[in-house]
């Protein structure tokens, strides 16, 4: 039975979620604070951590920074609760390593379905094809790991997922719900999230340039998605879109 720990502070909405998850057959625990969260989470090795991000004692940023810095407990997927309708908490969030995020109040259905696309993401792609290569781009399957240039480019289990379908469809554009549906294996869901991901892989991608060789790129495709690409080596480009500066004058 898959073991949820819910950190939740609230004592009403603890319990909504634990009845919620109980019914679709997981072992639940919940801790009121970020200290009794952390203890737990090592001394348990929950399958999943939601997350809520105010709480006593410490909060839920800190405790997802030392989760996600630990080696012993980085793997374990954390979807991230918050009641403000700001979306810096969740970016805050995602740059931390959080897997997921959800804004209060939320539906009971929709948390339920994604904890369940957390713990699949969570199993090890083993039985696929090992590695797929692209040129001097190398995705291990089995170790999730991407491999640029020899380097290698430290992604969380989220990114990893993210850029697989955009690697496997090289140079297509792939729907941004399309990764929503890959990643969640729903619908449904705040795309924005699929949005900060993106540009936490471009920013890490961004690291590899030297100028001179091709370089990796995450192309936004309007209306389209988004599609990986190589790009020429000393091309100025626009941040978002990878244009060229030669294209941008053509514009002018």
């Amino acid at each position: 039975m898959k073991r949820i720990l819910i950190v939740e502070d609230e004592q009403a909405i603890a319990d909504l979620i634990s009845q919620a998850l109980r019914r679709h057959g997981y072992e639940t625990k919940i801790a009121e604070d970020g200290d009794e969260a952390l203890s737990l989470i090592f001394d348990l090795k929950p399958d999943v951590v939601i997350l809520d991000l105010m709480l006593p004692q410490m909060d839920g940023w800190e405790v997802c920074r030392r989760v996600k810095n630990d080696p012993e407990t980085a793997h374990i997927p954390i979807m991230m609760l918050t009641a403000r309708r700001s979306d810096k908490d969740a970016v805050e969030g995602l740059e931390l390593g959080a897997d997921d995020y959800m804004r209060k109040p939320f539906s009971c259905d929709e948390l339920s379905a994604r904890v369940r696309a957390l713990l699949r993401r969570s199993v090890p792609l083993k039985e696929q094809q090992s590695v797929v290569q692209n040129g001097e781009a190398k995705l291990d399957l089995n170790d999730e790991q991407l491999l640029l240039y020899g380097e290698d480019i430290a992604l969380s289990p989220t990114e990893f997922r993210l850029i697989e379908p955009l690697f496997r469809r090289f140079g297509k554009a792939v729907a941004r719900e399309e990764l929503l549906g890959k990643i969640w294996n729903a619908n449904y869901g705040d795309t924005r999230t699929i949005d900060m991901h993106i540009s936490r892989i471009r920013r890490k991608l961004a690291g590899c340039e030297d100028g001179v060789k091709p370089s990796l790129v995450i192309q936004s495709m309007r209306g389209k998605g988004y599609r990986l690409v190589w790009q020429e080596g000393k091309a100025i480009r626009n941040s978002e879109f990878g244009i060229r500066n030669s294209e941008l004058k053509d514009k002018r």
